[in-house]
């Protein structure tokens, strides 16, 4: 929360330092699209410093006003049902299930699983609604003897790689790409190359980080925050739930939710229309599935009522946490320095060579993301602002794409604005000062990996195919 305040105080600062500005707006499509040199000054404007520490107020009632609700239910509810599945033993029962199956063999599982998610990330666009998984990836990391954080390593991180490493990504590659000109979905051997090197990257950091804590598990810097939630899955054979009939069907009955949940994510990729609903929808689906299995396997109606609410309070210091994340946005809107600073620092890639240029745009990207969340939002702003630069600096339209797609994904997984990461860190016991802490070498290497992918780009004059 500290960071957060900090962050809000900063950008309000920004908004007394930097001149106001702003690109005329039109909508093309059903999308808002910035007009290329259509800056101007704005003059002063009266944003006063008190509304600085409303905004996480103000935005329930602003632009982003129905992500935000819907962000915040999907938490609650999800929040909610995990507490039903605990309780109810039906969490239990699934883990103890896998690990019967895949003690011999959890390495081989934690792999099969980072593909999975990366390639629901790469293939689809898929992040948030992946999120919903976060409490079961935990529970098996605890299962297997690791840690939260491995938990969040092989699902929230691995999506947010896939979707860096977009393949088919219809969100940024997909609008990049319609943007800039290409064919669709073009220059893919390359890519897949991108996602092979970053599975096998993200695979053994979390397996040399696994088998580290299993030999010593006080060298996880989650140690004690996982220590109480640990002991809900470190199961006695005396007390096994395996035998129990009541809870096996319940399992069954919630394993059919997740997958009409699953099925109801892909359709979203082929079904427009739906895919703007997927989140809430797979929201209420869950919910439903928890409550239908706990009451299957023999739950009290009056405890599952008393669970549900527990859940729910249980969840509002990771509300407050969002609210506050996404007044950050909303302060900088307000004061008209969002449009300045893309002014200003687009204008200086004309000055720079093709290596300083794509390593500027993927930097101004990840700077922009840290405002704007959506992927395909920030495509139809900045690219037609972006696309006429590139192609003065010698770069080749495709390799600007690629910068837009390492720039918007890997900060997913970074930025404390970013709603999805703080749902997934709210659904855990892992701060987001713990996830910084234990994620910044690895992501700095990735960092790293992906400057050298965008020079390689250059060199070879990456093109559409």
């Amino acid at each position: 929360m500290g960071i957060l305040l900090f962050l809000m105080v900063l950008v309000g600062v920004l908004t007394k330092t930097i001149p106001a500005g702003v690109y005329q707006r039109v909508i093309t499509d059903g999308r808002e699209t910035i007009v290329p040199g259509s800056f101007r000054l704005a003059g002063t404007v009266d944003y006063p410093i008190y509304r600085w520490f409303l905004a996480p107020l103000e935005v329930l009632r602003g632009s982003d006003s129905a992500m935000i609700i819907v962000i915040i239910l999907f938490l609650l509810f999800i929040g909610s049902a995990f507490t039903l599945l605990d309780g109810s033993g039906i969490l239990r029962y699934m883990m103890e299930t896998l690990v019967s199956r895949f003690s011999k063999k959890k390495y081989l599982l934690m792999g099969a699983l980072i593909l999975f998610f990366m390639l629901f990330g790469a293939l689809f666009g898929i992040f948030e609604e992946l999120i919903v998984l976060v409490p079961l990836a935990i529970a098996l990391s605890y299962s297997f003897g690791w840690d939260s954080l491995v938990g969040l390593g092989f699902s929230a991180m691995a999506s947010g790689f896939g979707f860096a490493a977009a393949i088919f990504n219809p969100f940024t590659l997909g609008v990049a790409q319609t943007l800039a000109g290409l064919p669709p979905y073009s220059g893919t051997a390359f890519r897949v190359l991108i996602f092979i090197t970053l599975y096998l990257m993200l695979y053994g950091f979390l397996a040399f980080y696994a088998r580290r804590i299993e030999k010593n598990p006080e060298r996880s810097s989650v140690y004690n925050e996982d220590r109480e939630a640990r002991r809900r899955y470190q199961f006695l054979e005396e007390d096994s739930l395996l035998g129990k009939s009541e809870v096996g069907k319940a399992a069954k009955i919630f394993g059919g939710f997740m997958g009409g949940i699953l099925l109801l994510i892909l359709l979203g990729f082929f079904v427009p229309a739906l895919s703007s609903v997927t989140l809430p929808l797979v929201a209420v689906i869950f919910l439903t599935g928890g409550i239908v299995s706990a009451l299957t396997s023999g739950y009290a109606p009056g405890k599952l009522l008393k669970n549900l609410f527990a859940g729910f309070l249980g969840m509002l210091p990771a509300v407050v946490l969002i609210l506050m994340a996404m007044s950050i946005k909303h302060i900088m809107t307000e004061g008209k320095v969002m449009d300045s600073i893309l002014y200003y620092t687009s204008g200086r890639l004309a000055d720079l060579g093709a290596n300083e240029a794509v390593a500027g745009l993927f930097f101004l990207i990840l700077f922009l993301d840290f405002f704007i969340g959506s992927g395909s939002a920030k495509a139809f702003l900045v690219m037609p602002i972006l696309l006429p630069l590139t192609d003065m600096v010698g770069l080749t339209r495709q390799t600007a794409v690629l910068a837009f797609c390492f720039g918007d994904g890997f900060s997913n997984l970074m930025f404390p604005t970013n709603p999805t990461l703080m749902i997934a860190l709210g659904l855990t016991v892992v701060s987001y000062p713990k996830w910084m802490r234990w994620s910044l070498k690895f992501q700095a290497a990735v960092f790293i990996v992906a400057l050298g992918f965008l020079f390689l780009a250059n060199r070879m004059a990456y093109g559409p195919f």
